[in-house]
């Protein structure tokens, strides 16, 4: 526990500890490069370098390792809010389908606006994948939310259940997408399914860190809302919270977050479940400090993991998403088995 600690020595802490992980992780892949070198590729302009170091440093791995940051925070926050709305440990945008639907929304832009892509490829990456993805999200959060919710709380049964079956029919969407599109729609499709960070660009970052920014300003000012809502619907709105409006403007805010992770990276699972627990574990409940660690702890969290995909098929590449499920799904599983008296 940290509890004991000041917050700032706790920030100062995890802050530290990212900006090692980043200059660490630019150095990190299938091709050998010293850490000397990685850090001088990334500081100067030595012309005593080989050629090709500044290009994999400051064009691959560089790009790549800010992606990586900012959708695990994003992916962090959105699953803390999540879960306070909900009031529940084991909501995440993953196992309740919304990153389901945001997939299958994405999946739609790319196979219906193929020809665009092709043309406009920053239009399309940047503006028609992530509105067609928030749509997929949102409709796949409202659809949750009204299942599981009922006059006596939220029905965790219900939302799993929910979860899996719109889970189901997103996949099934995307196999028709699938079997429908020509071979390099098909290439596209694979590889955004499985969660990867290989084609991050600039625009990518950009269109990620403004998302972040948007979001932590926004959840910020909810944080004491959350807080209250925490001790049940009925308090709040003693509290003087319009928890239905809070409820509308928070599924709309984590249905942009997971859109945006979507359409940059696929869909990349467990994050929003872990480093919510992680961060309670921690510091304690408190969204006004929760929010903001866990973007720390997510950031760090999903750098590690890609690390982790970059170096172990190397030369090959394991898909970001495959690592975070291997790590998740257990965490997942204890999960269950020390809820299940009260799901049941």
């Amino acid at each position: 526990m940290l509890r004991h600690y000041s917050l700032p020595v706790i920030f100062a802490g995890f802050i530290t500890l990212l900006i090692v992980t980043t200059v660490y992780s630019v150095t990190v892949g299938p091709m050998s490069i010293s850490f000397s070198d990685s850090v001088i590729a990334l500081t100067t302009r030595s012309n005593e370098l080989a050629p090709h170091i500044p290009l994999v440093v400051n064009d691959i791995r560089l790009p790549r390792t800010l992606l990586c940051l900012v959708v695990g925070a994003i992916l962090a926050i959105c699953g803390t809010v999540m879960q306070g709305l909900f009031r529940n440990p084991l909501a995440e945008p993953g196992i309740i389908g919304v990153s389901a639907g945001a997939s299958l929304g994405g999946a739609i832009a790319i196979v219906c606006f193929s020809t665009l892509g092709t043309q406009f490829p920053e239009l399309m990456n940047l503006a028609v994948v992530p509105i067609f993805a928030f749509l997929g999200g949102a409709l796949t959060t409202v659809l949750v939310y009204k299942l599981g919710s009922g006059k006596f709380g939220t029905s965790v049964t219900i939302m799993l259940l929910a979860g899996v079956a719109i889970s189901a029919l997103a996949g099934a969407g995307i196999g028709f997408l699938n079997f429908v599109a020509d071979d390099q729609m098909l290439r596209d499709l694979s590889l955004w399914s499985m969660g990867s960070l290989a084609g991050a660009t600039w625009g990518k970052i950009s269109l990620a860190t403004l998302t972040l920014l948007v979001l932590l300003i926004l959840f910020s000012k909810k944080a004491m809302a959350l807080n209250a809502l925490l001790l049940g619907e009925s308090e709040a709105l003693h509290l003087g919270i319009a928890v239905q409006r809070l409820k509308r403007q928070l599924i709309l805010l984590t249905a942009v977050g997971v859109g945006v992770t979507v359409s940059v990276s696929g869909p990349i699972g467990f994050i929003g479940l872990i480093i919510p627990h992680l961060g309670r574990m921690l510091i304690g409940p408190d969204h006004r400090t929760l929010l903001p660690v866990s973007a720390l702890l997510g950031a760090l969290l999903m750098t590690a993991a890609d690390m982790i995909a970059r170096v172990v098929v190397a030369p090959a590449e394991l898909p970001v998403g495959i690592v975070t499920a291997i790590v998740g799904a257990p965490f997942f599983l204890y999960l269950l088995f020390q809820q299940k008296g009260k799901i049941l």
